[in-house]
C-alpha cells in the first residue's frame, strides 16, 4: 500500500511545484520587461510540462528509460482520448468554431518526426538536437505570426498580463521568490518519489515500466490538462481546450524527449514501434473532423473517446 501511497504524494508534489514554478516565473519575467506574449510562448508552456520533463530525466538517470518515454507516449495518447472525451461527457465541445488548423498541422509533424527518429531505435543527443531545432522552429513562426498581427484587437487583448496564466500584477517579491522555491525543490523531490515508487510497482506487480509510464504517469501528468479542459468545456471556451491538448502534445514530443536525451539515451522497445506509437498516432489523427470538418465533440463522441482510452490502458496491462 505504501507505495501507492509515496506516488499519490509524489504526483500531488509535481502538481503544486509545477504550478508554482510556472506563477514564479511569470511573474519574475513581467517584472522584469519581458513581455506578456513571449512569457505565455515559452515560460508557460515550459513551466506547465516541467513536472513530464522532471520525470523523464529522472527516470533516464535513474536507469528507467522505459518511464521516460512512456510517460510522453501515453501523455499525448491521454491528451486526446480522455482529455478531450470526459469534458465532452459533461458538456458539447463547440470545436466547430476553432481556428487552429496550422497548431495542428504542426502537431501532426512533429508526432511524424518523432516516431521516425524512434525507428533509429533509441532517442540519443543527435534525436535530441533534432526534436529541439524542430521546438524551435514551431515557437519561431508562432512568434512572427503573432507579432506580425499584434496590432488585431483579439490579439492585443490576449497579450495582456492578466491573460497569461498565473500572473498577478500585484504580486510582492517576496511571494515570487517563494514560490520560485517551492518550485525547485518540489519538482525534483515529487519526480524521486513518483518515478522510484511506480518501479516498485512494476516489479511488484510483473509489469514493464514502460507499462507503468503509458499508464499510471502519463495518466497523473496529464491531470492538469484534464482540469483545465474540463473547466474551459463548461465556460464553453472549446478552443481553449482543444489548443490546450494540442500545444501540450507538441511540447511533449518535441521537448520533453528533446531535452531527456541530452541527458541520457532512451532506448525504444519494440512495443513502441509496433503498438503504442500508431495508437498515438491514430489517436491524433482522429482530431481531423474537429479540427478541418466543422465538427462538434458531442458526447457521444466524448464517450466513445473514453471507452477507448479504457481499452488501451487495459491492453497495456494485460
Amino acid at each position: 500500500m505504501m507505495p501507492w501511497l509515496l506516488v499519490a504524494v509524489g504526483l500531488a508534489i509535481l502538481l503544486l511545484a509545477g504550478d508554482a514554478l510556472v506563477r514564479g516565473a511569470v511573474n519574475l519575467s513581467l517584472r522584469v520587461g519581458v513581455p506578456a506574449l513571449i512569457v505565455s510562448l515559452t515560460i508557460v508552456a515550459f513551466g506547465t510540462s516541467a513536472p513530464e520533463l522532471l520525470i523523464s530525466v529522472n527516470a533516464v538517470l535513474t536507469g528507467k528509460p522505459g518511464l521516460a518515454l512512456g510517460n510522453v507516449v501515453g501523455s499525448n495518447t491521454a491528451n486526446i482520448l480522455l482529455v478531450l472525451g470526459i469534458p465532452a461527457i459533461l458538456a458539447v465541445m463547440h470545436t466547430s468554431g476553432c481556428r487552429c488548423g496550422k497548431s495542428y498541422l504542426q502537431m501532426l509533424a512533429a508526432s511524424v518526426l518523432f516516431i521516425a527518429l524512434a525507428f533509429r531505435g533509441i532517442f540519443d543527443w543527435i534525436a535530441g538536437l533534432i526534436l529541439l531545432a524542430a521546438l524551435a522552429l514551431i515557437l519561431g513562426v508562432a512568434l512572427r505570426d503573432a507579432l506580425s498581427h499584434r496590432r488585431d484587437a483579439a490579439l492585443a487583448a490576449a497579450d495582456s498580463p492578466d491573460e497569461v496564466e498565473g500572473a498577478d500584477p500585484d504580486m510582492p517579491w517576496w511571494k515570487i521568490v517563494v514560490f520560485l522555491i517551492v518550485g525547485l525543490i518540489g519538482l525534483p523531490l515529487g519526480a524521486d518519489l513518483l518515478v522510484d515508487n511506480a518501479s516498485i510497482l512494476a516489479a511488484r506487480y510483473g509489469v514493464r515500466d514502460a507499462a507503468i509510464g503509458l499508464t499510471l504517469v502519463a495518466l497523473g501528468t496529464s491531470l492538469p490538462e484534464l482540469a483545465t479542459t474540463v473547466m474551459a468545456a463548461l465556460r464553453k471556451q472549446a478552443d481553449v481546450a482543444l489548443g490546450n491538448v494540442i500545444g501540450s502534445n507538441m511540447f511533449n514530443l518535441l521537448a520533453i524527449i528533446g531535452i531527456t536525451a541530452l541527458v541520457g539515451d532512451v532506448p525504444v522497445n519494440a512495443e513502441f514501434l509496433t503498438f503504442d506509437l500508431w495508437v498515438m498516432l491514430a489517436a491524433s489523427l482522429i482530431l481531423i473532423p474537429f479540427v478541418f470538418m466543422r465538427c462538434d465533440i458531442g458526447r457521444v463522441t466524448g464517450i466513445g473517446l473514453t471507452c477507448g482510452y479504457v481499452a488501451y490502458v487495459m491492453f497495456v496491462l494485460a
